[in-house]
């Protein structure tokens, strides 16, 4: 039975919160890499429909969870695929409000039209069709009210909870869950801006002037908030529907090759990356496709860019060894990481992916999301981006597999990155990029006797000091700490114990049992405390034990 079904009214917030992961505990501390027990386990599905009965805070988490399988076990991550946080509508006298406030006008002053029943209802907004003075079309979105508020409530919560988790709990070190919450309450945040996707609309219109058949809606600036976002109206059918007939009127290859070119741009080149390209958010507009709700976009670095680059050219190529050599760069090799078994593990992946033709195997979206999972099972912790670009690419494919099923994706894919590739080169050479660098080749000649003079002065005073870093300062003193305890524990057992002995020679007292009490109860406490540190350290040690077999 769910428990959003036995949920008690009254509740406190945190409470509902705490009682949600006591009851899900034993998934949430689960090896993502293990088998899974079904009976011990809890239904995946009745896991998602908790998750919404949480509220808004908990959809969004369960979105994220969905890109993580390093987190959950497999049958969770493609439950929580199919999260939806449609809800039931706000009434439109609350909608009226927040556009009135935000505005600062009478509704009716700016959308002489205004359908009060929204097109579309989720767990953060809803989407009303307006028509403006002038006769334009456009699609109004409204934040819910109190949405915010109840979000910091939540978000409160979790991070009291995973502060108590990393700090008493191996899971909890393991997953480093304070960071995780603060990365989805930036995440958050961002999506509660929608000046911020008024921005990611402009942005992607900008970018994807070049490829005509791809188009986003336009927002309008001076008709939008953080509260609320307008933007044009762009009428169209979804992907899904009647696709069979639009293949007869129309081949859709080009549609399609051209929406694969636009997302690796978008991974490799922009690093700004529509997240959620699944069919409900791709339409047909006459003879071109819609990109719309981009509320839900990724930010790639640089730095990650390139590695990303790096990685996924290396599996298309099947270079197995520099796969797994750049996820390692990307991730976190874990105490019990398993580097022979790693790497073994990888090469086999990639030369399956690099050996099936296209239809036949998993695509590249696919083998991400497995090398993820090999990665957690080896005991790397990947980086977050992969996970990321897994999933968008696999859901990008399913869009693509109802465009043109025949579509040769690899072939398709290879090609551009080899492109990509070359621009890359071609950038590096220009003309703009050398000078970039010559200067600073010279700032480095300017700087470098300055900075060897200043090395040989502390090296000729002894005061040169050489400082390695890598070696995880915290964990090692946390674990001296734990010997420390035990030590200290144990000198005052024996030193109990001592004085227990001479405890009894002493005649005087109460007795207990016909031996003196004091001595009695010393010997007590020195047994517990004795107790305590051989509980500890077997504990200690057959967790040790358990996380390096996982990894054989």
């Amino acid at each position: 039975m769910s428990l959003a079904s036995k949920s008690a009214g009254g509740m406190g917030r945190a409470a509902q919160v705490a009682r949600f992961l006591l009851a899900y505990r034993q998934l949430l501390t689960a090896d993502p890499a293990a088998p899974i027990d079904r009976h011990a386990m809890p239904d995946p599905e009745a896991f998602v429909r908790d998750i919404q009965a949480l509220g808004p805070a908990f959809v969004k988490i369960g979105q994220a969870l969905s890109v993580r399988p390093d987190l959950l076990p497999a049958p969770y991550v493609r439950a929580l695929e199919r999260l939806q946080d449609a809800t039931d509508p706000v009434p439109f006298e609350a909608v009226r409000e927040v556009i009135e406030a935000e505005l600062d006008a009478r509704l009716g002053a700016v959308f002489p039209d205004f359908d009060p029943e929204p097109l579309a209802s989720a767990s953060l907004a809803q989407v009303h069709a307006a028509t403006l003075r002038d006769g334009r079309e456009v699609v109004v979105k409204v934040q819910r009210p109190g949405i915010v508020e109840a979000i910091a409530e939540d978000l409160a919560a979790l991070r009291r909870l995973a502060g108590a988790a990393d700090r008493w709990t191996d899971e909890g070190r393991r997953l480093r869950l304070s960071d995780w919450i603060e990365e989805m309450a930036e995440t958050l945040a961002e999506e509660l801006d929608y000046r911020l996707e008024a921005d990611n609309l402009r942005t992607f219109g900008e970018r994807l002037r070049d490829q005509p058949s791809l188009i986003v809606p336009a927002p309008l600036t001076d008709l939008s908030t953080e509260r609320v976002l307008t933007m044009e109206r762009i009428h169209g059918t979804k992907i899904s529907q009647a696709i069979g007939l639009r293949r007869l009127e129309a081949p859709l290859d080009r549609l399609a090759a051209d929406l694969v070119r636009a997302y690796l741009d978008q991974i490799f080149i922009h690093g700004l990356v529509h997240a959620d390209p699944h069919p409900g958010n791709v339409m047909f507009a006459q003879d071109r496709l819609a990109l719309i709700d981009l509320g839900m976009v990724a930010r790639i670095g640089p730095r990650s860019r390139l590695a990303l680059f790096q990685l996924f050219s290396a599996a298309i190529d099947g270079d197995g060894d520099e796969v797994a050599q750049q996820a390692m760069r990307m991730g976190e090799c874990l105490d019990v990481f398993d580097e022979a078994a790693w790497r073994r593990r990888c090469a086999r992946l990639i030369g399956r992916f690099a050996t099936r033709a296209d239809g036949e195997g998993p695509g590249g979206g696919a083998l991400l999301i497995e090398l993820t999972r090999v990665g957690v099972a080896c005991g790397l912790r990947p980086a977050a981006e992969i996970a990321l670009l897994g999933r968008t690419l696999f859901a990008l494919e399913g869009v693509i597999r109802l465009l043109d099923p025949d579509l040769p994706y690899r072939h398709l894919v290879r090609e551009h990155v080899h492109q990509v590739l070359a621009r890359q080169v071609e950038h590096a050479c220009s003309l703009r990029e050398t000078r970039r660098r010559l200067a600073e080749l010279a700032e480095l000649g300017r700087d470098l006797p300055r900075q060897a003079r200043s090395v040989l002065d502390l090296l000729a005073a002894n005061q040169l000091q050489v400082r390695i870093g890598g070696l995880e300062e915290s964990r090692l003193l946390e674990n001296l700490q734990k010997i420390a305890n035990r030590i200290t524990t144990g000198l005052i057992a024996a030193a109990l114990v001592i004085g227990a002995a001479l405890a009894l020679r002493v005649d005087a007292g109460p007795r207990l049992w016909g031996y003196p009490g004091l001595a009695l109860t010393m010997l007590i406490l020195a047994s517990l405390l004795a107790g305590a540190v051989l509980v500890s350290a077997l504990g200690s040690d057959r967790a040790s034990d358990r996380a390096r077999r996982r990894t054989r």
